[in-house]
């Protein structure tokens, strides 16, 4: 597979974020902006929410056509998934999800399919980092490992996942085909499946 063209858009922390050895790095966490456009995805990386001066943010951000752009480096820890962050590499592809009624009961779809460009763009690079980081054998999606809920924003008596991307259109069958990572996975749908109990599926 053709090594994918990477625009490197450092963030303005990034120096601040953790340095990690390629070897700790064993698993790709896949997520999904929930905002309109990329430029957006931006502003949102680039705010301070920790006393670091760091925030939070993905690795990679796959636009919609298939630009690529390298936010933080893969030698950097980024803060993208809790309890994850100093083992995995977040990618994040533009997508609305359920923008901008994240938590609201009555909006929960996540209807807006990803691009065959953006696929294409996410397997090229999936395939360049299994080249460069020997440990890494594990993907997930942000929702595989985040299993939390919370109060819905319309209905406090009602609860919604706090993270369901990259959702139902996300095309899993056709990337674990493509490349040969395997897929981290609760057994079962509950709150309760904790990180240790993960199982793999190929």
């Amino acid at each position: 597979m053709p090594a994918p063209a990477i625009q490197h858009h450092p963030l303005p922390y990034v120096d601040l974020l953790a340095a990690r050895p390629p070897a700790d790095i064993d698993t790709v966490v896949i997520h999904c902006t929930e905002l309109p456009d990329l430029a957006t995805a931006r502003a949102y990386g680039e705010r301070i929410l920790y006393a670091s001066g760091t925030g939070n943010s993905g690795h990679y951000y796959i636009d919609r056509d298939g630009r690529i752009e390298e936010y933080v480096p893969a030698d950097r820890t980024a803060h993208h998934t809790h309890g994850w962050n100093a083992r995995s590499i977040g990618i994040e592809l533009v997508n609305t999800g359920r923008f901008p009624h994240w938590l609201d009961s009555r909006h929960q779809a996540m209807d807006e399919p990803y691009t065959d460009a953006q696929i294409a763009a996410l397997m090229a690079l999936l395939d360049a980092l299994r080249k460069r980081l020997p440990a890494l054998t594990q993907i997930a999606g942000h929702e595989d490992l985040d299993l939390g809920d919370i109060e819905a924003s319309d209905d406090p008596a009602l609860r919604v996942r706090r993270k369901r991307d990259p959702g139902p259109l996300f095309p899993w069958p056709r990337v674990l085909d493509a490349i040969p990572l395997h897929r981290l996975q609760p057994p079962c749908d509950s709150p309760s499946a904790l990180e240790g109990s993960l199982i793999l599926r190929a």
